[in-house]
């Protein structure tokens, strides 16, 4: 079923001086029918045939769409694979081939890979790892590889092995066989010494069993893999060629004691709360991907976070149920109090550093950020506190929410926050931009990562509708899981895409890529990380700035400005505008010089917020 496209057009913040910058603007999204069911969970694109290839893993098939027309895409056809298993996890297209990774109905069992061409018709298909979560063909099509997390069952009584499985289709689709699949293996490192910083904490468990591979990043020559081991908080290394493993890396941790990174820790203080804590942050990536800038590789994480939750073993705990070491921790009273840090879920395998039963240190799931890394998986930069001030300014009534239902304001403060879940890259104009997810809230926050120490924020656009209802369809996408960039000359329009598949809403989402001005922001992610507000420039503004936008009907429009703890610091009087093109020009008198918020509003809903530069 296809959606229609927002209401209201695009809005644009237009600096008085301004460089080439981009913006997302939505154009569509198609209902795959089922609410919460995981009906979109990851997407690809064939340019040649300009069709979409969607996870629908509740019902264990790939929705096909047409999109070329991207305002209105089409179902073209289903590919049923439950002969092969009991859901599908992951897909990926390259040079007309599809592959489908696939769990099979005894999630402890061998899993299997499908390869089919464009048209649905079966290729080949082979066994891989236990439970392969996501799939990816190497940049020259030599290879198919496969994250195989291996995780165990409800009683830990079967724990399968993590795996990278890699398939050599030097045959041919039509010719892989299951000779043609290898292995690399973590059973090594069962009586190998590895970073101690590794977590190996399941019960009983090998570091092979423990090991859970989630997300796999190619380099562009094809040659070297990294996988993210999610629930380990580390990253492997693997030599393609050989299917070995060849190096382990902890991602270590986040300190959310410093400056930059606050976040607010509790469900139940009844307002936002960005501060620092006496908390680490593990930053448990899910999607990761490659890229090149500067003739260097680098990585980029989503840093969602991730804990073990079993019948037999239940990580998470609350600080409020904790011991704290008196010696590690002041105050452990005011800490422990639901309105600062009690509610806050942490992990009880981590922080008794010394043995003696009391926790030394806290240690939470995810760094609610994202991060770029060399290809050492030495940390290069970390947005800090930037997804919760972004959001708290965007929906400061809706800040932290969940995805599965409306009015549920500051809900996942104390689990997670935002949750960045998945990625997607794309070079314009120049430039390197990182497009980001957010589960929970929702949306897409779009970088700046040309250079990557000093990346920064450009766009948060989120397609939700806060007053609309979930379970009937009308709150807009949920969920975002997957992300897919097509380049301007693999799209049907010419002009670049992004796909988003909403794996809450059961929608898959397009939204174009357009070519705007932008102010010069460097140093701005710096700015941005004041937890407290960002501090007063030397002196006040003297520019004016605009805001263009269209309108596809009438509308009452709000511009607001806030600064980067989200106080609205001016707002224009409300207008009452006609269908069409608009521009207004506003002078905020009393501003200090700086960065800003810019939020427009159509009769009471957020089109979307920009960062616009007073001088």
């Amino acid at each position: 079923m296809f959606l229609p496209a927002l209401l209201f057009g695009v809005a644009v913040v237009q600096p008085a001086k301004a460089q080439n910058s981009i913006e997302l603007h939505y154009l569509s999204s198609f209902s795959h029918g089922a609410y919460a069911k995981q009906a979109s969970e990851v997407v690809a694109h064939d340019a040649a045939t300009q069709r979409l290839f969607v996870v629908n893993s509740q019902n264990v098939r790939l929705d096909v769409l047409d999109i070329r027309a991207p305002e209105t895409p089409k179902l073209a056809f289903k590919i049923d694979a439950k002969k092969f298993g009991g859901g599908v996890n992951s897909v990926d297209v390259h040079a007309g081939l599809v592959a489908v990774a696939i769990e099979d109905t005894n999630r402890q069992a061998a899993g299997s890979v499908a390869i089919y061409d464009t048209d649905g018709h079966l290729l080949s298909h082979v066994k891989v790892g236990a439970m392969p979560d996501m799939l990816k063909f190497s940049h020259d099509g030599r290879w198919l590889l496969t994250a195989d997390e291996g995780e165990p069952n409800q009683d830990y009584s079967v724990d399968p092995e993590g795996t990278v499985s890699i398939i050599d289709l030097k045959p041919g689709a039509r010719n892989v066989r299951q000779k043609q699949v290898r292995t690399a293996s973590f059973a090594k490192f069962n009586d190998k010494r590895y970073d101690p910083r590794i977590r190996v904490f399941g019960p009983n468990a090998t570091p092979a069993q423990d090991f859970e591979p989630e997300y796999i990043a190619i380099s562009p020559d094809s040659r070297t893999a990294w996988v993210v081991l999610q629930e380990n908080n580390a990253l492997a290394m693997i030599d393609i060629a050989t299917a070995q493993v060849t190096q382990l890396v902890s991602l270590g941790f986040k300190n959310f004691n410093l400056p930059g990174n606050g976040f607010d820790a509790s469900n139940q203080s009844n307002q936002i709360n960005i501060q620092n804590w006496p908390v680490q942050g593990m930053y448990q990536p899910d999607g990761m991907l490659a890229f090149q800038s500067n003739g260097r590789t680098f990585l980029a994480t989503a840093n969602e976070g991730d804990p073990r939750k079993y019948k037999a073993f239940q990580e998470e705990v609350r600080i409020e149920d904790l011991k704290l070491d008196e010696q590690a921790f002041s105050d452990i009273k005011r800490l422990q109090k639901k309105k600062n840090l009690g509610r806050l879920k942490v992990s009880k395998s981590s922080g008794d550093l010394d043995g003696d039963g009391d926790f030394d240190a806290l240690y939470t799931f995810g760094a609610r950020s994202f991060a770029l890394w060399d290809e050492a998986g030495e940390l290069i930069f970390e947005s800090g506190s930037d997804f919760e001030q972004i959001t708290a300014a965007a929906y400061p009534n809706e800040f932290n929410s969940d995805n599965e239902k409306n009015g549920t304001m500051d809900n996942r403060s104390d689990d997670r926050g935002p949750e960045p879940e998945g990625l997607a890259i794309a070079e314009l104009n120049g430039r390197i931009y990182l497009f980001i997810g957010l589960e929970r809230i929702g949306g897409v926050m779009v970088y700046d990562v040309t250079e990557p120490e000093d990346a920064f924020f450009v766009q948060y656009v989120n397609h939700r509708r806060f007053h609309g209802n979930a379970s009937e369809g009308t709150a807009g996408d949920l969920g975002p899981e997957g992300l897919c960039f097509i380049a301007a000359k693999d799209s049907p329009s010419g002009q670049p895409l992004l796909v988003v598949a909403n794996e809450v809403s059961g929608t898959t989402s397009i939204f174009e890529v357009r070519t705007v001005d932008a102010p010069s922001q460097a140093g701005f992610a710096h700015r941005l990380h004041t937890d407290s507000g960002q501090q007063a420039p030397p002196k006040s503004a003297r520019d004016n700035f605009a805001v263009a936008f269209h309108l596809s009907k009438p509308a009452s429009i709000q511009i607001e400005l806030m600064d980067a703890a989200g106080k609205i610091v001016f707002r224009a009087e409300e207008q009452q505008l006609s269908s069409g093109a608009h521009k207004t020009t506003y002078r905020p008198e009393g501003l200090q010089a700086g960065f800003y918020f810019c939020r427009i509003l159509a009769d009471g809903d957020m089109l979307q917020i920009r960062k616009v530069r007073l001088q």
